[in-house]
């Protein structure tokens, strides 16, 4: 058996991510990678890609950073995991609470999915609430049931635990205010990523904040992808909101297992047990949450971002890149066909057919001729490990790439694409 074989035999999907599965991929993709580092990946025979994938956006300094894994392995000669709370735990709750204004308290656990459903868990609490609005064009926030039930992928789910999960379009603030008018009083919480592909709208965030408000309801801001992206202490503060409650992953430890809620402390105190009498609500409680080799390697990615100008490379880095990319795509007189566009910290492609229309398929052969040129650029995420070398060679790759894609225009992305095209994530059938 080749590897996927082997890995779909002993793990449904092939892997613990959907996004990191077969049908994400071009034909010619690795099916397994032994190891990272800096920007590169390597297989088990020793191919060797530079990656704009980075762990699902996880990792921001580059894989197997010295710092960073030096830090964790001192946290896990401590003991790793102790019978309560470590010095290391403390330590990590106490610099994200410095880092981020609107963080009182914190709690941790291992993925974004367990922080997002406990802060719609804090809002329900706090407003006695059982409505939760979700922004439709954000494409995930949880594994649990109240969100993936409002995707196609209802099977496994009843339609009880979905169905108080309302749905608003980002950018239009009369389709949040129809779900208020419509449930009046009874929205617990709105959560919402801070941005898509583009920065919101001068004041949408607030107006959004201030609906909430003005109805009872919380504003929940997750930063899984903005934080430590857009800005150290968020896109909150890029964009000069602050929410109720906030949700933090991927980038915080380069790459080591830790999510975070975070939020104001007469929310976040649903969970506490110090108030007596008040009645309990059991929020995050994970074995793992305070595991001192992950919470330690985000204290020393935390101090790399706060010692180097991460942040301002990472948008320096991306926007070299949309420029590049968009400059070989205007010399081949494809601009209209394929685009680089958004954040620049954050870009992303946009690709076409013939008719001018959104397609997979060319996604797919764009895929996998950057695979054939050495780049691995399922999406794009920029690191501290991309450099000079890293975007030259980038480069190259796109312009060998788009001049496939331009002959696919003409003669059918068919004669030049090998293997499937990719699918989407959320579809109700395989």
């Amino acid at each position: 058996m080749n590897y996927s074989e082997r890995l779909n035999h002993v793990i449904p999907g092939g892997c613990h991510t959907y996004s990191r599965g077969d049908d994400q991929y071009p034909e010619n993709a690795p099916q397994i990678f032994e190891r990272g580092e800096g920007a590169y990946l390597y297989t088990p025979d020793g191919k060797k890609l530079l990656d704009y994938g980075m762990a699902l956006r996880a990792v921001t300094l580059g894989y197997a950073n010295k710092e960073v894994n030096e830090a964790a392995m001192e946290g896990m000669m401590k003991g790793n995991n102790l019978t309560r709370a470590s010095v290391i735990e403390l330590e990590a709750a106490e610099k994200l609470a410095e880092i981020i204004p609107s963080v009182d308290m914190v709690k941790f656990a291992k993925n974004g999915s367990n922080v997002t459903t406990a802060a719609t868990k804090i809002a329900r609490a706090y407003t006695g609430r059982k409505y939760i609005a979700r922004c439709l064009d954000h494409p995930f926030f949880s594994f649990d049931d109240w969100f993936i039930g409002d995707t196609p992928l209802t099977r496994g789910i009843p339609e009880e635990y979905h169905s108080l999960t309302l749905n608003f379009k980002y950018g239009d603030i009369a389709s949040l205010q129809a779900c208020f008018d419509k449930y009046p009083g009874q929205i617990a919480g709105v959560i919402m990523e801070p941005a898509t592909g583009a920065h919101p709208a001068p004041g949408y965030l607030q107006a959004v904040k201030d609906i909430c408000h003005k109805d009872g309801a919380l504003f929940i801001l997750d930063e899984m992808i903005t934080g430590f992206r857009w800005h150290l202490q968020g896109a909150q503060t890029y964009y000069g909101v602050e929410p109720d409650l906030c949700t933090f992953g991927k980038g915080m430890a380069n790459g080591f297992s830790v999510a975070a809620l975070g939020g104001k402390r007469e929310f976040m105190e649903v969970g506490g047990i110090k108030k007596l009498g008040q009645e309990r609500t059991f929020l995050v409680s994970t074995t793992h949450g305070g595991e001192m080799c992950s919470l330690n390697a985000f204290l020393a990615a935390a101090k790399i971002y706060q010692n180097q100008d991460v942040i301002g490379h990472l948008w320096s880095y991306g926007e070299k890149l949309i420029t590049g990319m968009n400059d070989i795509a205007k010399e081949l007189g494809i601009q209209d066909y394929f685009q680089a566009v958004g954040v620049p910290c954050s870009p992303n492609y946009i690709t076409k057919d013939k008719t001018g229309a959104a397609s997979m398929a060319f996604r797919t052969l764009y895929s996998q001729e950057m695979i054939n040129n050495g780049v691995l650029m399922p999406w794009i995420a920029i690191s501290l490990a991309h450099g000079q070398e890293e975007l030259d060679f980038t480069l190259n790759a796109v312009r060998n790439a788009l001049k496939v894609y331009a002959k696919a225009l003409e003669d059918g992305y068919e004669k030049y694409l090998n293997g499937a095209v990719i699918k989407p994530v959320f579809r109700q059938f395989n």
